[in-house]
């Protein structure tokens, strides 16, 4: 019998045990905290409009791997990820039609038409909330207090910013675990922190990029509010900051490949939120920030790619 141990094949030798379909897994599981704070804060709405995001995410790649003749992959877990995240991004007043719009958007557009899983150049789910953003911006920016009431309020950050005429911050605790108006599945950064300690310990994402991103924030909100102290923690715990930098800042296929290029990456992104807050004409810059950072992505990876051993220098 032939002995295939002698075999040379080519590389990559190295062989992981992880597979996409364990590491989507991971991620909806660590997602799972925010999704009971959203439904705890917001009500059985944000339930409703999660399972909406998934479902259309999930109808839409296989109706689109049909159509462009590709094996149909659903069950990598990749779609219901984004579907999650769609709902994440959005208030629980949206009505849910808008929702299947941006999960259609997301995969069909911005995942599939580029290749499918691993070759989307942005994060699926920021380019659809911003394309909701655009055509509906009111009825994105439409936000309530947490309660049975659903009183309109303003998020923290449009009071710093003094886009609200009236307005009260809240507490930094109730900032902390969520109890503040904002989007299904941003407002508890206590519920997001406890999913990235998990995606961290089963070694699906580095802090790497999540650390340095939040001290970024927080460096240039002191620096940009005239070295206040006392504002800091506002500009790390409001808004988007801990689902962007944790679930899609990090990922895989829009983020750079090298420690030193995820370094730039964070620190850029965490200059371009906080110059959007405080000199942009919106309250929120985490969505942006990350799809920008996303389209300079290739650039920071030719940079910061090691040199391939045995690579002969070009000519003049």
């Amino acid at each position: 019998m032939e002995n295939t141990r002698f075999l040379v094949s080519s590389s990559p030798h190295i062989r992981s045990g992880e597979s996409t379909q364990r590491i989507m897994m991971d991620v909806a599981i660590a997602l799972l905290p925010a999704l009971i704070s959203g439904v705890w804060f917001f009500g059985l709405k944000a339930l409703w409009l999660t399972v909406v995001g998934v479902a259309f995410a999930v109808a839409t790649e296989v109706v689109m791997q049909k159509i462009m003749k590709r094996p149909v992959t659903v069950k990598d877990f990749s779609a219901v990820v984004t579907g999650i995240l769609i709902a994440f991004n959005v208030p629980v007043t949206l009505p849910w039609w808008m929702v299947a719009i941006g999960s259609i958007f997301a995969i069909a557009i911005v995942k599939q038409a580029f290749g499918g899983v691993g070759y989307n150049f942005v994060n699926p789910a920021l380019a659809a909330r911003a394309v909701l953003l655009a055509s509906w911006p009111v009825d994105m920016t439409a936000w309530v207090q947490p309660g049975a009431d659903a009183i309109s309020t303003a998020t923290p950050l449009a009071i710093l910013k003094g886009t609200e005429a009236t307005g009260v911050l809240p507490s930094l605790w109730s900032m902390f675990v969520g109890n503040i108006g904002g989007s299904i599945g941003e407002t508890s950064a206590l519920a997001l922190l406890i999913g990235g300690l998990y995606l961290i310990y089963r070694k699906v994402i580095s802090p790497r990029i999540p650390v340095t991103y939040i001290a970024t924030v927080g460096i240039f909100a002191f620096i940009f509010s005239g070295f206040d102290l006392a504002i800091v923690p506002y500009h790390i715990f409001a808004g988007g900051l801990f689902l962007g930098a944790i679930f899609m800042a990090t990922d895989y296929s829009s983020s750079p490949m090298t420690a030193k290029g995820q370094i730039i990456f964070a620190v850029g992104l965490g200059l371009m939120t906080s110059i959007i807050r405080f000199f942009g004409g919106y309250p929120e810059g985490v969505s942006y920030s990350i799809l920008l950072m996303n389209v300079v992505t290739p650039l920071i990876d030719r940079f910061t790619m090691p040199r391939k051993f045995g690579e002969v220098k070009a000519r003049a």
